[in-house]
């Protein structure tokens, strides 16, 4: 088997599988939509294959995301995690967000006098 190129290819591969799996479709479904061999999905997904800047966008869209998300869901990046942490905080209602921001501070916390 062969392994990731990179790091970075390999977080865009693990994003593009979340994102897929998110949408409810299959390796199969999406080589068809976009006209390639199942083997070139499963190459992206893991991480032995960069996809095209046209190609995340086209992923992207199947996904019902943006193209961003697909390039900064494992991003090391600060601003990008933040921006990750936003998009799971959306969908919450105020007592729930206000719920996880508590459990974070605690963690956060906890994890910086260690």
């Amino acid at each position: 088997m062969a392994k990731p190129k990179n790091a970075l290819t390999a977080s865009i591969g693990r994003a593009i599988a979340q994102k897929r799996s998110d949408a409810g479709m299959t390796q199969d479904g999406v080589a068809g939509k976009l006209g390639i061999g199942i083997e070139a999905v499963s190459r992206m997904e893991r991480g032995i294959a960069m996809p095209s800047v046209a190609r995340l966008y086209e992923l992207a869209a199947l996904f019902g995301c943006e193209a961003v998300d697909l390039l900064t869901e494992g991003s090391p990046h600060v601003d990008d995690q933040v921006r990750n942490l936003r998009s799971m905080l959306e969908p919450l209602d105020t007592a729930d967000r206000e719920l996880v921001l508590r459990l974070v501070a605690q963690l956060t916390e906890r994890l910086r006098t260690k």
